[in-house]
């Protein structure tokens, strides 16, 4: 039977969604998770998931309102856990406190939930109604579900172009293609995710520093990726030599030569970078194994951001599974830069990747694009 909802009820699910995108960045690998607690009409607790490991949102929400909770209803973005892991399970604490009715957006997939919670809270006599903006919590907590149901994080595949797609010059020189609102926007992308991914290419030609820097202040840095079969990464690289919260892992060939052990073992004296091994053929990586490596590592989200033959190999392997595209109002005007892939080509413009755009975005002259394969 379907559920049917007041027009308050949205309101009570739209204002508890906005509290959960506050933990943006901060949650993973958990989910951003926001709760309003009700009364009498009138919001007595608000409250969202603010990081890993600390207290949920409904634990904040039931806080704020306090006595006013017993008999109250609570809207929350995700199903409340019934297990315990970092924190006490939060069904136990919608039933102790005296919650009347919940009213819960989506299902949690994660396994060791996955409907118990409900399952709690409905054998403890507390109402509860399900799939209020279910399809608008899917969709904030994408990178958890990725996350949960599949054994890759989930991957976002960046791309800073001209109108006829190159993304530097015969020279290599890349800056700038876009504009600063532009590069703006993709340091927020930087922020909430947890691992940003290049080519050793990239760092040999831009030196970059991969960190997440704001308008207003400093992001969070993302763990940062290397792709270096050869290890070539020079030791004076501002990759690894920047003060940063995050670490810079560095993923290179197996090789037990002395020069390249050596340089191992200079590398990992420094403290901020790790060095995984794995076999390379033709200097090429196995994507899908590096991706399972990460998620092992807690690591939920990734965005690309190498070059044309990075990219080229996670599209062709169907690794990504959303596009940002930012394109500036230039035209390169040649066929000797270097374009957004490298690489074979369909024969067919039939058999191309064909994409669903979710969003378009004006930054001054400046256009972001974001989609995701049809």
């Amino acid at each position: 039977m379907m559920q049917k909802f007041s027009s308050i009820d949205y309101k009570h699910m739209k204002r508890a969604l906005e509290l959960a995108k506050l933990g943006e960045g901060k949650t993973s690998p958990n989910p951003m998770v926001g709760a309003v607690v009700v009364k009498n009409g009138e919001i007595v607790g608000e409250g969202y998931h603010q990081e890993c490991g600390g207290p949920h949102a409904e634990v904040f929400a039931l806080e704020e309102a306090g006595k006013k909770a017993v008999g109250a209803d609570i809207y929350v973005t995700l199903e409340p856990c019934s297990h315990y892991g970092k924190t006490p399970p939060c069904a136990q604490k919608l039933i102790d406190t005296g919650i009347k009715k919940a009213v819960v957006a989506m299902v949690d997939p994660n396994p060791e939930v996955s409907g118990r919670g409900i399952e709690m809270l409905r054998e403890a006599g507390i109402k509860v109604e399900l799939g209020l903006l279910k399809n608008e919590a899917q969709k904030l907590n994408e990178i958890f579900l990725k996350y949960i149901q599949s054994d890759y994080p989930f991957v976002f595949l960046k791309k800073a172009q001209t109108l006829d797609g190159y993304i530097a010059s015969k020279t290599g020189d890349s800056k700038w293609i876009t504009n600063s609102a532009a590069r703006l926007e993709g340091h927020k992308l930087r922020h909430r995710i947890d691992a940003i991914m290049v080519g050793i290419g990239t760092v040999l030609a831009d030196d970059p520093s991969l960190t997440a820097r704001l308008d207003t202040r400093e992001g969070i840095d993302p763990l940062r990726i290397i792709l270096d079969p050869d290890l070539e990464i020079p030791i004076n690289a501002r990759i690894i030599n920047q003060k940063s919260t995050a670490k810079t892992l560095i993923i290179t060939a197996q090789n037990d030569e002395p020069d390249i052990l050596a340089k191992k073992e200079r590398l990992l004296k420094l403290k901020q970078v790790d060095i995984i091994s794995f076999a390379a053929e033709n200097k090429y990586f196995d994507l899908r194994e590096i991706l399972k490596t990460l998620k092992k590592r807690k690591i939920s989200s990734l965005l690309v951001e190498g070059g044309a033959k990075l990219s080229h190999t996670f599209l062709k392997e169907n690794l990504v599974d959303k596009f940002y595209y930012f394109i500036a109002p230039k035209i390169y005007g040649g066929s000797d830069g270097i374009a957004s892939f490298c690489g074979k080509g369909p024969k067919l413009m039939s058999d191309t990747v064909e994409l669903k755009i979710l969003e378009q975005k004006l930054l001054e002259d400046n256009i972001l694009l974001i989609a995701e394969r049809k």
